[in-house]
């Protein structure tokens, strides 16, 4: 698995990622990570094939106990409305299931929060496994509806946003492409 301390740094604090990065147009790393229903309460698990033919936004954060992961989870939420009907939004995070609902819940968020709490391997298939803080690096994928990255954006610096309109920008161009097949 590749190492490298020159990828991800948080104020003057380097930070080790474990993980190959990913590239445009090759296929995303298949996954399978747990949220919590909250009609039921039970722990669920959903993955990247459940949203096959949609074109879809993984953001993905720290910890939502983190300002900044909660601030951008909230601009992804905001951006929502400008969203194709083939398109969607997955926030990922380790933050455990119950954790994530309640604070989904308590932030008005709607769209899907995914936790690799038990999944570390999400965070090396995507390059992004921070090994100092065990958590994900921040990250944005945009996944076209054939299954292929669209659109991929490692933040070197963990207090930096996204760049948010190149993420809708990909979206909105992947939405158009047919499907292949």
């Amino acid at each position: 698995m590749d190492e490298c301390t020159s990828e991800a740094f948080a104020g003057h604090e380097l930070l080790t990622v474990i993980g190959r990065r990913l590239s445009l147009g090759e296929p995303a790393p298949a996954f399978c990570l747990d949220y919590l229903d909250l009609v039921d309460l039970a722990v669920r698990t959903v993955g990247l094939a459940d949203s096959a033919g949609m074109v879809r936004l993984l953001n993905v954060v720290n910890s939502l106990n983190r300002p900044l992961c909660q601030h951008v989870t909230r601009r992804w939420e905001s951006l929502c409305t400008d969203l194709p009907l083939a398109a969607c939004i997955y926030t990922i995070s380790v933050d455990p299931p119950q954790i994530q609902a309640s604070w989904q819940e308590s932030a008005g968020i709607m769209h899907q929060l995914l936790s690799a709490t038990c999944c570390e391997q999400f965070g090396q298939d995507y390059g992004v496994w921070l090994k100092e803080w065990q958590q994900l690096a921040r990250a944005v994928f945009v996944i076209d509806r054939g299954g292929c990255l669209a659109y991929v954006e490692y933040l070197a610096d963990q207090d930096r946003e996204p760049d948010y309109d190149a993420a809708m920008q990909a979206i909105q161009q992947a939405a158009k492409e047919e499907l292949p097949g």
